[in-house]
């Protein structure tokens, strides 16, 4: 696998660099990515996603909409003209039952997966995946994104 960036880091730690990275990756992804996204609680997980999925929004010349955890529901799922997305927080899922039960392997290829604590999938192999890896440095001052994915004219892009 590659690591995006020289370094293979990009600081996000100001909101707007988040944003800005954000709405660069909503012009690479398509139908059939699977996105996992790892790192700490107050990272900037859910944050990446809401301007992800507004920035979809507005190339699509569709109405803005609020974009939030699925922490209780689990998932949120958002329509964007031909675009599905669904979004899903699997933090509370403590088990492979439960997980099965989300059905978050089925009809992979009609849509773009979003997934925040990916951890218990991480042995399952999914196609197009794309793993997106938050982290703070410095006191929690700084944040940093990590994308990693074997797909290289998608790494070339960050670099």
């Amino acid at each position: 696998m590659l690591t995006a960036t020289k370094g293979g880091k990009i600081n996000i730690s100001v909101e707007k660099d988040t944003k800005s990275v954000a709405e660069k990756f909503s012009r690479l992804i398509k139908h059939g990515d699977f996105i996992l996204l790892s790192g700490n609680l107050g990272v900037g997980k859910t944050t990446f996603i809401k301007y992800l999925i507004n920035s979809l929004q507005k190339i699509n010349k569709q109405k803005i909409s609020e974009v939030t955890s699925p922490t209780f529901t689990v998932i949120n799922e958002y329509k964007i003209k031909k675009i599905l997305i669904k979004h899903y927080d699997l933090y509370r899922i403590k088990n492979k039952k439960e997980l099965n039960n989300l059905g978050i392997q089925e009809n992979l290829k009609d849509q773009i997966t979003l997934v925040e604590w990916p951890e218990i999938i991480k042995k399952i192999k999914i196609k197009n995946s794309i793993n997106l890896i938050f982290e703070y440095k410095k006191n929690y001052t700084e944040r940093y994104l990590s994308i990693i994915s074997e797909n290289k004219k998608f790494l070339n892009e960050f670099k």
